[in-house]
Order: structure tokens, then C-alpha cells, then sequence
């Protein structure tokens, strides 16, 4: 795979073929240990001491059948270490205990929430309302433990070091057996003091109800705080059915958008469909905006209740960041916003998926006058685009977190307008709107990019993004080290292993 350096967002894009991209959906058939790589271009800088976390799907195809969604396939974890510039490579499948029925077996003997079927059709399928969880959305570090995360069900915990899983996880007693645990956490930098993880459970229905909960990241000897412990948590009900993937935060807030979403069990039920393909956009009807007070915060002491103001149209995985705008008075949430919830309808192949008929991902700032959020809600908030490419999987510096951020980084579309597959990163200057991306095209296909900041750099944009691309050219997955700050290739590295594409990941840095 030729690999184009960075450029402006005007040059000419270059064309993709299906089958490049189709080929990155495959089992993965091997786990590596400890095993070390040579960049094939570049090297590796010497200050980047850690390791990136990536999870996302690693089995699609059981006894002849593939999944309907790859979000149905089974979690596998993907380490890549790295100390004294070089780099090695371990992967390993969460041992679930469904995905250990289902290799003895060798056949799917549960139903996936996007749409995977047992064998046997819907009279096999009807009233097994069983959900297997998978664990293969996100993977963060807690203390000792590494969490692969699913956001339906309990984490599991790992070791970090040989990825072994340990069984799933209740956090000493803060979950009970089933309870949901989100799969976006958001790791707050020292907002309250000391860095923490913030995150949440939904238990959904006619109404839902929000668990915030924040844990400590690190031990404290001074208070007696250890790592993994939970340090604040409130309970917020909301009307109606809230179907909640991500959140942002800021050192008063947790902002959460509940998508004007309805759902019909009825089809999951009767083993027509998956729980996921229950869910239907509601016409005409607009989301809504609801900011929980973070325990502990001047914000909750003002407001015992949430500030709820409605949202603009359209659907909402992720967003980027929140920041709270002292000259305004307003709470700043920059999110990507799609014109409906994107979905592949059952007898759908989704290596087929017509990407012009799936409405693209575009980043929009909405400004929430906090004020007017407690008296006049209709009227409290304004607008506007800051990226129409269609973009996903977006971050900023983690030091940035919760605050105002100057730059963000995205992975993109090759071309300029419309949907198709993410080929290409993009740094957006979010004060110019100056852009420069780093393309994959045509042969390459990327995934969510991870930011890493230079040790004790002073610029916000000093530092590496790392990422695992899809080599169409050879079969394979290559990791890409680019320079944060102008997108310049630092190294690529051609993976001995053939990843699907992946949902989320992290960089855990060694104790300096």
C-alpha cells in the first residue's frame, strides 16, 4: 500500500474498492505474545513509553455463518507495547463465557443485539430474550485491572501484561450481576483534585435511569484512596427509552443526549430481529440535552436536579468534547450528529451496505446558555458546523479533556462530501477551521485514531497519533505513528496479523 503524506483538505481524493475494504472482515485466527516488530518505514520515537489498547471484534464467522452486524462479533483485545523505541505486539480474545459455549460448539447458540441469528430461523430464535456478552467495544486500564468493556452488561477483567482474562467484574460490589456499565468512560484529568474515571449505567424503559459513577485511577497513599475506587455516583431518571453510547464531561458536568429514539421489543421477541434493529428514530420529534451535576461540583450544589434543553435533529453516537465557556456562561458540547440512526435492516449483507444510503457522521458545536437552560430552554441553544466532512471517532489532547480545546483529531472520508468509508485522519484547528489530513486511500482503511501527548510537552497539539490501519494491499493491519501537529508520517509498522476493524481503544503510559 502506497500511503499519501499529509495534505490539504482540496486535493483530489482517491477512489476505494469494495473488496479492499470487505477484506478487512475476517476471523482472527491467531494470538501472539510479546511478539516484536520493525518498522518497515521510519522509526519509533523513543519518548512514547506504554502501551495502546485497542478492542473490537475478532470472530465474525461461527460453522459457516457470519454475523448480520460486525458489532455481534466477539471482543479481542490488541496490545502494543512500547519501551526504548521499539514496539511488541500481543492479542488475545476475552474469554467469555459465551464465547468459550461457542467455540466448543463452533456454531452462534446465542442472538446478537444488531441482528445475528441463531441457526434454525425466527421459531429457533423467538423468546430466547438471552444477550451473550461480548466484550468488544472498549478496553481502559483501572489500577491493576484491565476492563474490556460492552455496554449492556458487566466489564471483564484482564491483566494487562498477558491480556489472561480474569473473569467478569463487579468493581468490589459496585455493580450487581447484570447491571449495565457503560463502554465509554471519560477519564477526567484532575478536575476535583486527582485524575478520575467518569462513567455510567443506563437501565432503560418507559423511564431510564442514569448511573454516574466516578472512580479513582490511581492509588493515594495520603488519603488512603485506592485505585478502582468508586469516589462519587448519583442516580437521574429520565423519561422515556434512552439509548446512550458515549457522554462528555467538564469539571461541573456530565452532558448526556438522549437520542429521540423509540423502541418495539415486539420484533426481538418473536425472533424476527435483533434488539438493535428495534430501534426507530421518533419523526418529527427532536432529542434532548441533559446536564447532570457532578457530584461534588459548585453545579450540583446550585442545581440538585438536571438542566434538561432540547437538542438539535438528528442522532448522536459520540462526541468530542465539553468545555464550560466562563465569558458566555455557556457549556460548549461539540458532538458528531448523523440525519438519522444509521442500521442494516435484516437480509442485509453489511459487506454490501450502500454507504450512500446510510446518512454520514458531521461534527456540529451546540452552545447551551446555562441560564437560560433552568428558565427558558427552547431558547438555550445555538448551533453551528464545524466539520461537513463525515467524520467519526474523534478525541482531543487528554490533558484537554472537560476543558476548551484548540485542536481535534478524527478519522475521515477520503472525499469531501457524502458517505463511504473512513480512509483518511484530519486535524481540525477548532478556533481557524484549518484542516490537514493524512491519507490511507486507496488501498487503506483506518480506524479511531489515539492521541498521545509528548512527556512534559508544552503545546497541545506536541505529540504522536497512533493508529491501526487496514492494509488492502497486503491482507493485513499495519500501525501507523503520526506527528500530532502536522500529520507527518513518523513510522508504519506492517502487522503479522489481520485485525477487523475496531471500535475503541486507549493509551495507558508507564509510571514515569
Amino acid at each position: 500500500m502506497t500511503i499519501a503524506p499529509s495534505r490539504s483538505a482540496a486535493d483530489q481524493p482517491a477512489t476505494w474498492e469494495r473488496s479492499d475494504w470487505a477484506s478487512a472482515f475476517r476471523n482472527v485466527g491467531t494470538e501472539l505474545s510479546d511478539e516484536a516488530l520493525t518498522p518497515a518505514r521510519g522509526s519509533i520515537p523513543p519518548e512514547l513509553a506504554g502501551t495502546l489498547y485497542r478492542n473490537g471484534p475478532g470472530r465474525l464467522e461461527r460453522g459457516g455463518q457470519w454475523v448480520h452486524h460486525p458489532f455481534d462479533g466477539d471482543g479481542m483485545i490488541t496490545a502494543l507495547s512500547f519501551a526504548g523505541g521499539e514496539v511488541r505486539l500481543s492479542n488475545r480474545f476475552v474469554r467469555t463465557q459465551g464465547w468459550q459455549e461457542e467455540e466448543a460448539a463452533d456454531r452462534f447458540l446465542y442472538r446478537g443485539v444488531f441482528g445475528t441469528q441463531k441457526p434454525g430461523g425466527p421459531l429457533a430464535n423467538a423468546f430466547d430474550l438471552r444477550l451473550k456478552n461480548i466484550a468488544n467495544t472498549h478496553v481502559v486500564r483501572l489500577g491493576d485491572t484491565l476492563l474490556a468493556l460492552w455496554e449492556a452488561a458487566e466489564p471483564h477483567a484482564l491483566d494487562p501484561h498477558s491480556l489472561e482474562t480474569r473473569g467478569i467484574t463487579l468493581l468490589d460490589g459496585v455493580l450487581k450481576p447484570g447491571e449495565a456499565f457503560s463502554a465509554h468512560p471519560r477519564f477526567d484529568p484532575g478536575h476535583h483534585g486527582t485524575p478520575r474515571m467518569v462513567t455510567f449505567g443506563v437501565k432503560t424503559g418507559p423511564r431510564s435511569t442514569i448511573r454516574l459513577m466516578e472512580f479513582a485511577t490511581a492509588d493515594d497513599s495520603a488519603s488512603g484512596v485506592r485505585a478502582g475506587q468508586l469516589l462519587a455516583e448519583r442516580r437521574d431518571t429520565m423519561a422515556g427509552f434512552a439509548f446512550l453510547h458515549d457522554f462528555a464531561i467538564t469539571p461541573n458536568w456530565a452532558v448526556f443526549l438522549q437520542n429521540a429514539m423509540g423502541f418495539n421489543p415486539l420484533p426481538f421477541v418473536l425472533g424476527q430481529k435483533g434488539a438493535a434493529q428495534c430501534l426507530a428514530s421518533k419523526p418529527g420529534e427532536r432529542g434532548r440535552f441533559w446536564l447532570v451535576p457532578r457530584p461534588g461540583s459548585p453545579a450540583a450544589q446550585r442545581h440538585p436536579q438536571p438542566l434538561v434543553v432540547p437538542a438539535p435533529e438528528g442522532f448522536v453516537f459520540h462526541h468530542l468534547n465539553a468545555f464550560e465557556d466562563a465569558a458566555s456562561g455557556e457549556l460548549v458540547l461539540d458532538s458528531i450528529f448523523y440525519a438519522d440512526f444509521p442500521s442494516i435492516g435484516p437480509g442485509q449483507d453489511f459487506r454490501a451496505v450502500d454507504f450512500e444510503a446510510i446518512p454520514e457522521g458531521q461534527l456540529q458545536r451546540c452552545r447551551i446558555d446555562l441560564e437560560r437552560a433552568g428558565t427558558d430552554p427552547a431558547a438555550a441553544v445555538r448551533c453551528q458546523w464545524l466539520e461537513r466532512r463525515c467524520c467519526e471517532f474523534a478525541m482531543v489532547n487528554p490533558q484537554r479533556q472537560g476543558l476548551e480545546a484548540r485542536f481535534a483529531w478524527m478519522a475521515v472520508t477520503e472525499q469531501e462530501r457524502g458517505n463511504a468509508p473512513l480512509q483518511a485522519f484530519e486535524k481540525l484547528d477548532l478556533l481557524s477551521g484549518a484542516r490537514t489530513l493524512w491519507s490511507a486511500a486507496p488501498r487503506g482503511f483506518v480506524s479511531e485514531p489515539v492521541m498521545v501527548p509528548r512527556p512534559g510537552a508544552a503545546a497541545e497539539d506536541d505529540g504522536w497519533l497512533l493508529a491501526v490501519v487496514w492494509n488492502g494491499a497486503r491482507c493485513a493491519s499495519d500501525l501507523v505513528i503520526l506527528n500530532a501537529a502536522d500529520l507527518s508520517e513518523q513510522a508504519v509498522l506492517e502487522l503479522p496479523l489481520a485485525i477487523p476493524p475496531g471500535l475503541h481503544g486507549s493509551w495507558v503510559a508507564d509510571p514515569a
